[in-house]
């Protein structure tokens, strides 16, 4: 048996294992994200604690100041430099948001395959594009909850976030990446499930990023989910595990849903509308 053979077995007994058992551990590189949840989640957390969880991960700090100043979100334009009040101005579901984005960033350097490292920072730079999409599109549809439409929509591909974190323990799976990816795409949905169950996150979130896209033509979107697909219509970064399996494009995928009743016109001047928001959501989770 191969050495890619071999790691293979071991890694889909170890997933297989973990879907068993319920996702209880995470990636080094999550710890952050988790300790975040948690304070975010406990009604007896004041903002000076989750400001101080914040302030250990000098990066996150300066993705939550920066985002607290963008136009989007302080449309008045009053300089935030207080942590407390940049976390107060941004919501938790937006910090959850940062703080996984930073996780994730990390993620994607961590792998010493150079490979491994591209994949992991398509796929978060393609997360970050369809959260910054949800986000824009929900502000601009006039939804009450555009932090919730962030986090659904950079939750959407947690799973393979996860899987990658595991597959770094098995280097010889880069021997036959398009297997790999196939694997992923099997396994994405239930660990991205299991992974949001350990998460505890809200129920609307985990219905969210489980919607069926073509079970409603609606327009304009009324569902969370509607707002996350339309999200994943517009990304202009690919998920870099469709490319490896010569999955259907953004055009195509378009197409097909305009077939199936999408609002071509609709869609094309909302995503006009939001263009500025989603860059600016975008450079601020990035910068």
């Amino acid at each position: 048996m191969s050495s890619f053979d071999t790691q293979f077995e071991a890694f889909a007994e170890q997933v297989q294992q973990e879907l068993r058992e319920g996702v209880t551990s995470f990636p080094t590189v999550f710890d952050l994200s988790v300790r975040v949840q948690k304070l975010a989640d406990a009604p007896e957390t004041s903002l000076a604690q989750i400001a101080g969880a914040v302030q250990t991960e000098p990066l996150l700090a300066a993705k939550v100041i920066r985002m607290a100043n963008t136009l989007t979100l302080n449309p008045y334009r009053g300089q935030i430099t207080s942590l407390s009040d940049a976390i107060q101005r941004i919501g938790l579901s937006t910090l959850r948001c940062l703080a996984f984005a930073v996780a994730a960033e990390q993620l994607a350097r961590d792998h010493r395959s150079r490979q491994m490292r591209l994949i992991a920072s398509g796929l978060w730079m393609h997360s970050i594009d369809v959260a910054a999409w949800s986000c824009a599109f929900a502000h601009h549809l006039k939804r009450p909850d555009p932090d919730a439409a962030m986090l659904a929509g950079l939750m959407l591909d947690i799973g393979q976030f996860y899987l990658l974190a595991r597959a770094a323990r098995y280097p010889a799976l880069e021997g036959d990446m398009g297997r790999f990816a196939e694997v992923v795409t099997t396994w994405d949905e239930p660990v991205r499930d299991a992974v949001l169950e350990a998460l505890e996150m809200p129920e609307r979130i985990i219905t969210a990023c489980a919607a069926d896209p073509f079970a409603n033509t609606e327009w304009p979107p009324a569902e969370l989910g509607d707002v996350v697909f339309l999200a994943t219509l517009a990304a202009e970064s690919p998920n870099p595990f469709d490319n490896l399996l010569g999955s259907r494009q953004r055009g195509e995928l378009l197409e097909a849903s305009v077939a199936d009743g999408l609002d071509r016109d609709g869609f094309d001047t909302l995503m006009s509308e939001a263009r500025a928001s989603r860059q600016e959501l975008i450079s601020a989770a990035c910068g």
